[in-house]
């Protein structure tokens, strides 16, 4: 199973469900980062919790096609039974020559579109995700250099986990905050410091569930929270619980610093 940082609780998950991610082709590279197929065959129903990440989803199911916006609540899918479900995950950023308006417009949303039907009866993961190539291929866009700048910045951010402040990320870029708001609102589809706050949840929860000794009062420091507290805040507010209680779901029992959350 592939490891995807943002689905909760991953190591049972990978006893439910089958996650592979496929590289696009390269006429699709300079917006899509990967594809991913989905698949399960189960008994009893599971519920799985993700917390998103800043990307645009094309996603293509048995009940129709839809593009997912950036969602910036958790959310929780419930399976069973035997299925499948094919995913195309854009750049942050990438799907702006695509929608052909802001992507703020987009963001929470789950837009229904025609097409696309017969993507999930393609035999593997890799078929599946060429035929949904072809269902999307006479919508390809000119490429748009604003996409690389945008995508560079969200790397920035993913990459540079102490950096939090936007003036930073910025000056980086030989540019100013406002614009850095300003593109962010208009190609990713929510802001800066939302992105900055979304990985360092992101980074939070995979130590969790890496089931090592986890000194969170040192991780708030590298993670550049202000405090212990400012990060238990943080965490639970996009994972739905404390990093304590997440770290026992995950069969991790953490170390705390002074202060316990």
């Amino acid at each position: 199973m592939a490891r995807t940082r943002g689905v909760l609780r991953g190591c049972a998950a990978a006893t439910k469900f089958e996650l592979r991610t496929i590289a696009p082709s390269p006429a699709f590279a300079p917006f899509v980062e990967h594809h991913w197929a989905l698949t399960w065959d189960l008994d009893e129903p599971f519920e799985q919790e993700v917390v998103p990440h800043p990307n645009v989803l094309p996603v293509f199911e048995a009940t129709g096609a839809h593009v997912t916006g950036v969602m910036r609540g958790r959310f929780a899918r419930t399976i069973h039974g035997r299925g499948r479900v094919l995913g195309v995950r854009f750049h942050p950023g990438g799907y702006r020559p695509w929608w052909g308006a802001a992507v703020s417009t987009l963001t929470d949303r789950v837009v229904p579109f025609d097409g696309g039907g017969d993507v999930l009866t393609h035999a593997g993961p890799v078929a599946r995700a060429r035929a949904a190539e072809a269902v999307l291929l006479p919508l390809l866009p000119a490429p748009d250099p604003t996409v690389d700048l945008v995508r560079a910045m969200c790397d920035r951010i993913r990459t540079d986990l102490a950096l939090t402040r936007v003036d930073r990320l910025a000056a980086g870029f030989g540019t100013t905050a406002r614009t850095v708001q300003r593109l962010f609102r208009d190609y990713v589809g929510v802001g800066p410091k939302w992105v900055i706050r979304r990985h360092r949840a992101h980074e939070a929860a995979a130590r969790a569930e890496a089931g090592e000794d986890v000194d969170w009062s040192a991780l708030a420091a590298e993670l550049g929270y202000s405090d212990q507290a400012h990060l238990v805040r943080e965490f639970t507010s996009a994972v739905g619980t404390s990093p304590a209680r997440h770290a026992r779901a995950a069969g991790q029992a953490p170390r705390w610093g002074t202060r316990g959350p």
